[in-house]
């Protein structure tokens, strides 16, 4: 293999497949990076085996041919010689030489044909959503996926696909994020309980622009092909709690009021509340007002929010860090609160929004 390239191109390149590079493996090929020449271009390849993505950039190929490389050296190499012509030479015992400028390095290679298939969805389903509408649910959904291993299913993001709509839902057992997102019409219904790990950096690949996108699912894969870049995911197989059995079918009280003057008073109230692992923070509604009080042996702090209170007066407490958490993922200028009693859920959501966000 001999090949000619942009070193810019290839840092880039590099970069983005190393986020699937295995960093807990006994195997050491997938501590690789699989490069390929030919016809015109460099392939490169890095998965954990959940999670694979694939780069081609323009190459100067004069030799075709493929090798593994150590993808942490190979990627932290390739950062310091952005501004370089790079040629890489496979030599016959398996070292591939950098040469670029007057200098030259060589790195020992492992054989390309010990690394893993990545899998092509040729049958999947398919649906196509606008990249930056695809980014934003994947957003606002996976910050309420579970970081322990105690329930599986509960580190995956549920990707709900109907005629005309694409759902996320994530929850962590203590709360649960919705959102829906308008895609082109399909016959394909389905749904894919996709990692959440995966799904975040398929988003963070993803350009925040208004052009279409074509998401793949096919048994236990999906797959998000960018053009240049190839994404593609291992699936969950595991069945999903029924959520909708969560989010209460209905309210007694309901209270709109400006988010960022509730945000600034939950900072305020958790200060006390923080030497407590439970971050509570009590919420009493009454005659169109909303007080936030916590208590702690420091001493305690209340604070006072107009609001549009419809139904019921209610006092409720809650882990304070959970609100404080979801007004990042909040656009609007006001939201609705809505709960059913003292014990129960209750289900926050942006007022004048067009889209379906709780």
């Amino acid at each position: 293999m001999k090949l000619i390239c942009n070193g810019s191109d290839l840092s880039d390149a590099v970069g983005k497949v190393f986020k699937a590079v295995s960093t807990r493996t006994t195997n050491p090929v997938l501590e690789g990076i699989k490069l390929k020449a030919e016809n015109g271009t460099l392939k490169l390849t890095a998965t954990d085996l959940e999670l694979a993505i694939e780069k081609i950039i323009v190459a100067d190929v004069k030799i075709e041919g493929e090798t593994v490389v150590p993808g942490r050296f190979f990627a932290e190499f390739v950062k310091k010689l952005t501004q370089e012509q790079i040629e890489l030479t496979l030599g016959e015992t398996g070292r591939l030489k950098i040469k670029y400028t007057d200098s030259e390095g060589e790195l020992q290679c492992l054989p390309a044909d010990d690394y893993p298939e990545i899998k092509e969805l040729a049958d999947a389903q398919k649906f196509v959503i606008v990249k930056n509408e695809f980014r934003d649910l994947v957003n606002k959904v996976a910050f309420s996926v579970a970081t322990d291993d105690a329930r599986p299913m509960l580190k995956g993001v549920l990707l709900e696909i109907d005629e005309v709509t694409l759902t996320g839902v994530a929850l962590d057992g203590y709360r649960l994020a919705k959102c829906v997102k308008p895609i082109e019409k399909t016959s394909a219904m389905m749904h894919a309980l996709v990692p959440a790990r995966c799904l975040t950096e398929i988003s963070r690949l993803v350009e925040d622009s208004s052009d279409p996108v074509e998401v793949c699912i096919q048994k236990n894969y999906m797959s998000v092909d960018l053009g240049h870049t190839r994404i593609t995911t291992r699936l969950l197989d595991i069945d999903f709690i029924n959520y909708k059995q969560i989010i209460p079918a209905y309210f007694e009280t309901m209270a709109t009021l400006p988010k960022e003057q509730f945000e600034a008073a939950l900072e305020r109230a958790i200060l006390l509340s923080r030497s407590d692992k439970s971050n509570l923070v009590r919420f009493d509604l009454r005659e169109n007002v909303m007080q936030l009080s916590s208590n702690s042996d420091i001493g305690n702090i209340t604070e006072k929010i107009f609001i549009k209170l419809d139904g019921k007066d209610l006092s409720i407490a809650f882990n304070a860090r959970y609100f404080t958490e979801i007004m990042r993922y909040i656009d609007s200028d006001s939201i609705m609160i809505k709960f059913t009693d003292s014990v129960s859920p209750c289900v926050v959501v942006p007022t004048g929004a067009l889209e379906d966000f709780m």
